[in-house]
């Protein structure tokens, strides 16, 4: 039999040797599991401390939209933002603009945002010079109102109509009047009542156009607060606005008849 040359053998034993640790190297993991574990968990933490807190809050936060109210300048419509039911934000998405539309908005409407968080309802003040935008503001705010207490949002503004030391909590309701029509135009009176008082009067409609705009914005405000002022339909009709103040007081009439006062 030839033996094998030494150098030979030698050598077929070097390559076995080299063959072996390139198998056991690639079959080593890429990886080492437990690291990979950690670092799975780590990154599901940091996952989750980046998510949202406070979900409850959150979904306590509601907005809801007034109609559009029309007036002699343009369109005004107001947004409220409740939370726990408050009123913690008051926007107008619209507003009257243009010429000097765009003074009187500046002037009033950041004004009237204030007041309506402050005060919780609609019963709030007219700006003085910008007697169209705030008319239109609350009839838009009102209607943002009477939303939100149909969807079973509970704001503060009924809270002037509970009774005190009586334990129950009176509910203030809006009512408002037939459609009084006069010679200058239609004239529909919105009243809220709470308690079988008249807590707000304010005209949803009034005569408009050419002289018909200086009677009804010297007229309806004296007529709103000598409504509530009387808490009846017995009321002074304004110098000047004999028919407006007659359509206002017959639409008043109207409202109170509805509500039972």
């Amino acid at each position: 039999m030839k033996k094998s040359h030494p150098i030979r053998r030698v050598l077929l034993a070097s390559a076995a040797t080299v063959s072996g640790i390139v198998l056991l190297l690639s079959l080593k993991p890429a990886s080492d599991p437990a690291a990979s574990a950690q670092g799975a968990a780590a990154q599901g933490a940091a996952a989750a401390q980046e998510s949202p807190q406070g979900g409850a809050a959150a979904a306590g936060t509601s907005t809801v939209t007034g109609a559009v109210a029309q007036t002699q300048y343009g369109v005004v419509q107001v947004r409220l933002t409740v939370a726990n039911g408050k009123i913690t934000k008051a926007e107008a998405v619209q507003a009257p603009k243009g010429g000097t539309s765009d003074q009187k908005t500046a002037l009033s409407v950041p004004k009237l945002n204030q007041e309506v968080v402050a005060t919780q309802s609609a019963d709030i003040t007219s700006v003085s010079g910008a007697t169209y935008t705030s008319g239109g503001y609350k009839k838009s705010l009102q209607s943002a109102i009477d939303k939100m207490k149909a969807a079973g949002a509970n704001t503060a503004a009924p809270s002037k109509s509970s009774a005190a030391g009586s334990g129950q909590a009176a509910q203030a309701k809006t009512v408002t009047g037939d459609v009084a029509t006069t010679e200058y135009g239609p004239v529909q009176v919105r009243i809220t009542v709470a308690n079988g008082k008249i807590t707000k009067a304010e005209a949803v409609q009034a005569p408009k156009g050419g002289t018909s705009d200086q009677k009804t914005a010297l007229a309806i405000p004296k007529l709103n607060q000598e409504a509530v002022a009387a808490g009846s339909a017995t009321i002074t009709s304004v110098s000047g606005a004999s028919y407006t103040s007659g359509g206002y007081k017959q639409s008043l009439q109207s409202a109170l008849d509805k509500a039972g006062v």
